[in-house]
């Protein structure tokens, strides 16, 4: 069983930027897909961004396009998530998923999750 910590969360003004990384505990590359969902306190869980096993194919919700970057680094068993130009109506807990073959954007697709990582952005 996959285990997922992430990290890297924290307060940050608007437009400033953070950097989520997510470790996990054996080797993803060959088996997992992976990705980011966040969840804002009354509100659902949103995808965020997700990225394929060998890390060449990546899709983002309309919401983060251009603003944030998904990636992985299969030998370090960790993926990222760079967050630039951040918005007040970013602020959630982060979490990193992953599940075996395909990439979802539908959350309940996804096996394994981190405990999350909370994001606060001030206006």
């Amino acid at each position: 069983q996959v285990q997922l910590v992430e990290s890297g969360g924290g307060l940050v003004q608007a437009g400033g930027s953070l950097r989520l990384s997510c470790a996990a505990s054996e080797r993803t590359s060959s088996s997992y897909a992976m990705a980011w969902f966040r969840q804002a306190p009354g509100k659902e869980r949103e995808f965020v961004a997700a990225i394929s096993l060998s890390g060449s194919s990546t899709a983002y919700a309309d919401s983060v396009k251009g603003r944030f970057t998904i990636s992985r680094d299969n030998a370090k068993n960790t993926m990222y998530l760079q967050m630039n130009s951040l918005k007040p109506e970013d602020t959630a807990v982060y979490y990193c998923a992953a599940r075996r073959s395909q990439t979802s954007t539908w959350w309940r697709n996804y096996d394994y999750w981190g405990q999350g990582t909370q994001v606060t952005v001030s206006s």
